[in-house]
């Protein structure tokens, strides 16, 4: 009986939101177009977020794109994100968080920084008075810390379910962080080249109140398409694709990748001339085109032919936020049941045995839990942008084994768009399984009305190195999710839905299809 009630007030509220949005949300923007006129003017390519008088598409709801003819509506308002994100799939409802469910606590994070403060400051006076005994001039290096910062909300935001929640102002914060911003909190004090176990040249870039952030430089044009003899695992990595990987997804509404923003960073003002690292400063030259220019310290592309120049100094890239040190958060790191070889020859398991999947069922983690539902959604993401390269996978160990994946690393995806890899939905063809939530926004967005291609160019028309990607990527993603979806349907006339679409709200007490069925239903229409 108190089951029925609660179906019933499920069901009730779910054709309230929707009477809200299709009645009197329409009106109200009638009524806001015919008080606000239209600015046609845009922030110009390459400037600083900030400057220019530029609004996110998340928080206005408005592009400057032209609307889709097939849609026919004048009432819509020309934003197909904001009624995406409008939707009742992108409105669930999550538990109320507890202490257990959010990865950390704000008091103990907020005196860690505090003591870090006072440590930094008693180091600084210790090397004062020893400079001044020696008669040696020592630079002052002043750290402050913020407990309203962007990266520090951001880190406190993250939950058993996913990076971010889905209205966090924090993320909005977080890619608006302009560089007078940042002129105020610290300039750039590059610590280090590379992570000791990259293979590509990147730089962590740590700012004075201790936020910090992987930038990753453009080695590509946007419509330079990698070789067909070239391996994807000695594939340059794409700043943007970085950037794009965020946005699709956020759009997907996994929130499983870390806010990533594209900068013009000035490399002899905002690193050279300000790190203390000798190390970094010994990788810089100047080229016979007068151009800065640095090169990497890792596993290879060691030398001065695969640096990276400025023009002179401007330099793009992609700057991804840090999740929180290993010490507060720790994560491990898992190989991918379904790894590729990175050799020239070889083949694995899964790329010969058909019932593959068969034994990864029966094999722990994946036997129980949600884990293979989640390897699912990220290959489903990875196809999407045709990255090849996700050897492992990472979790935050506070969450055991039901915590969701991270996915990182995604500078090798959008790299050709001509080609669909469909080796990379091995998880989804070969175990014939997909969440339910995940099926349907998939079909959601394979309607004109919240078209992918359309809402990612609107998403990504917020970011300053806008186009980050090309046409051809973007309508690429169109054609590959038609692709999933058609492999799902396979699965179904196989083995039927009930075998193929699982819930994915294990950790309610109600029946987990209440929520989404209506929007289903709505969906489907």
């Amino acid at each position: 009986m108190r089951r029925d009630r609660i179906l019933l007030a499920t069901t009730l509220m779910v054709v309230f939101t929707a009477d809200l949005y299709f009645v009197l949300l329409p009106k109200l923007q009638d009524f806001r177009r015919g008080q606000v006129s239209r600015c046609s003017c845009g922030q110009a390519n390459g400037s600083l977020p900030g400057q220019g008088g530029h609004t996110s598409p998340w928080l206005s709801g408005s592009t400057g794109y032209p609307r889709d003819s097939a849609e026919g509506d004048p009432e819509d308002g020309g934003s197909k994100l904001g009624r995406l994100f409008a939707h009742p799939l992108y409105n669930i409802q999550t538990p109320t968080l507890g202490p257990e469910e959010r990865l950390l606590q704000a008091g103990k994070l907020i005196d860690y920084y505090y003591k870090k403060v006072s440590r930094w400051e008693r180091h600084m006076l210790l090397h004062s008075k020893a400079a001044l005994a020696s008669n040696v001039t020592m630079t002052q290096q002043k750290v402050n810390f913020d407990p309203e910062v962007s990266w520090l909300k951001f880190h406190l935001g993250i939950n058993r379910y996913s990076l971010y929640s889905r209205d966090d102002p924090a993320v909005e914060q977080l890619l608006h962080y302009t560089q007078d911003e940042k002129a105020l909190k610290g300039v750039c004090d590059c610590e280090q080249v590379v992570k000791p176990s990259g293979h590509h040249l990147k730089l962590a870039l740590k700012m004075k109140d201790f936020g910090k952030a992987m930038f990753k430089p453009m080695r590509q044009q946007r419509d330079e398409v990698p070789s067909e003899d070239v391996f994807y695992f000695v594939d340059f990595h794409r700043h943007n694709a970085e950037i794009a990987a965020f946005h699709l997804d956020r759009i997907l509404d996994f929130r499983r990748v870390p806010p990533a923003v594209g900068r013009l960073v000035n490399i002899t003002g905002e690193v050279l001339h300000i790190t203390h690292n000798q190390d970094l400063r010994n990788v810089f030259f100047t080229s016979p085109a007068k151009n800065t220019c640095f090169f990497s310290k890792c596993l290879y592309a060691c030398k001065t032919e695969y640096a990276v120049c400025g023009r002179p100094d401007a330099l793009e890239g992609s700057l991804s936020a840090y999740l929180p040190r290993l010490s507060q958060a720790p994560r491990v790191s898992i190989p991918s049941p379904w790894i590729r070889s990175y050799t020239f020859d070889g083949r694995r398991d899964w790329e010969v045995n058909p019932f593959y999947c068969d034994t990864i069922k029966q094999t722990y983690p994946y036997n129980s839990g949600t884990r293979l539902l989640n390897i699912i959604d990220m290959s489903v993401f990875d196809f999407l942008m045709g990255n090849m390269d996700r050897h492992h996978y990472e979790l935050f160990t506070k969450f055991g084994d039901e915590g969701f994946l991270l996915h990182l690393d995604n500078a090798r995806g959008f790299g050709r768009p001509s080609e669909d890899v469909m080796s990379i939905l091995a998880p989804l063809t070969q175990c014939c399984v997909i969440k339910r939530s995940t099926l349907l926004r998939l079909r959601l967005l394979s309607r004109p009305r919240y078209r992918l291609s359309d809402v990612m160019r609107e998403s990504l028309g917020g970011d300053p190195l806008r186009p980050i990607l090309t046409e051809p990527h973007l309508l690429a993603l169109d054609r590959r999710l038609r692709r999933v979806l058609e492999e799902v349907e396979r699965c179904v006339m196989q083995l039927g839905e009930e075998q193929v679409v699982t819930a994915d709200f294990a950790r309610s007490t109600d029946p987990p299809s209440a929520a989404t069925t209506v929007a289903g239903e709505g969906a489907k229409r």
